[in-house]
């Protein structure tokens, strides 16, 4: 088995870290270059900024902050948020950032998923998926779009599917229902898109005790997981996770 991955999420607005629950009520959570060393220091094992106002805005990623982290880190980074084009995925690339991540511009035009991992290679090429249940009791989960302002037509895991098949090199997938709320990750979704997808699957939402990170990659199968407010109130640190991790048998870098 290969080593989990543990990885802290910025939520960028106006230029500060922000986190809420279900999408809402954003507060902040401090300067992101600040909080982007403070995790390289915890040794995260990636780190992903996402600019969660910049599609809806219809605005560009703040470049100059990507450069601005980026020059401050060493561990791998992923950005992602306003994104459009091919353009704005060199553009992130020559700034700093190792991946990119992209979720409305995937699902208005699936080509750019093909056409971005053949220019760049699919290990540059992160597909977000912000997925909410169609309702509470439903095995249905439908994909969002402008930070998760804009539902869409289609499912998650059959969009899951295609990204897979358009090559993307991984898969960042959100519980809408989960996020902020420390409840656990969906475990449900997180499992239905793993046995779907030969790609590797980081699982986002809902993180809030230590055990919900074994279970989701023990559970679920998850490659990765993501989480924010934990991190960003201190409520649990890097390496108690990954210690945690390694006392139930589960490969993490430490």
């Amino acid at each position: 088995m290969l080593a989990k991955r543990i990885i802290p999420c910025l939520d960028i607005k106006g230029g500060r870290v922000v986190k809420g629950i279900r999408f809402l009520n954003l507060r902040d959570a401090g300067d992101p270059v600040e909080v982007a060393r403070a995790y390289e220091a915890q040794e995260a094992d990636e780190l992903v900024f996402l600019d969660i106002t910049a599609s809806f805005e219809k605005r560009k990623t703040l470049i100059n902050l990507v450069k601005s982290v980026a020059e401050n880190i060493f561990m791998p980074f992923t950005v992602g948020g306003g994104i459009s084009d091919i353009c704005d995925i060199r553009k992130l690339l020559n700034a700093g950032a190792d991946k990119v991540s992209i979720n409305t511009a995937a699902v208005k035009c699936p080509d750019l998923i093909n056409e971005a991992a053949e220019r760049f290679g699919s290990q540059c090429i992160v597909v977000a998926i912000d997925a909410k249940r169609t309702s509470p009791q439903s095995k249905r989960w439908q994909v969002y779009i402008n930070g998760g302002r804009t539902p869409t037509e289609l499912d998650a895991v059959r969009w899951a599917e295609e990204v897979a098949r358009r090559k993307a090199g991984e898969i960042l997938l959100t519980s809408m229902d989960y996020d902020g709320t420390k409840d656990g990750y969906d475990l449900e979704l997180t499992r239905r898109v793993t046995q779907r997808v030969n790609i590797p699957v980081i699982a986002s939402g809902g993180a809030g005790k230590l055990e919900h990170f074994s279970d989701v990659f023990l559970k679920a199968k998850a490659d990765a997981s993501l989480a924010a407010s934990v991190f960003h109130y201190q409520e649990l640190t890097i390496r108690q996770i990954k210690e945690y991790l390694r006392s139930k048998n589960i490969p993490v870098r430490l």
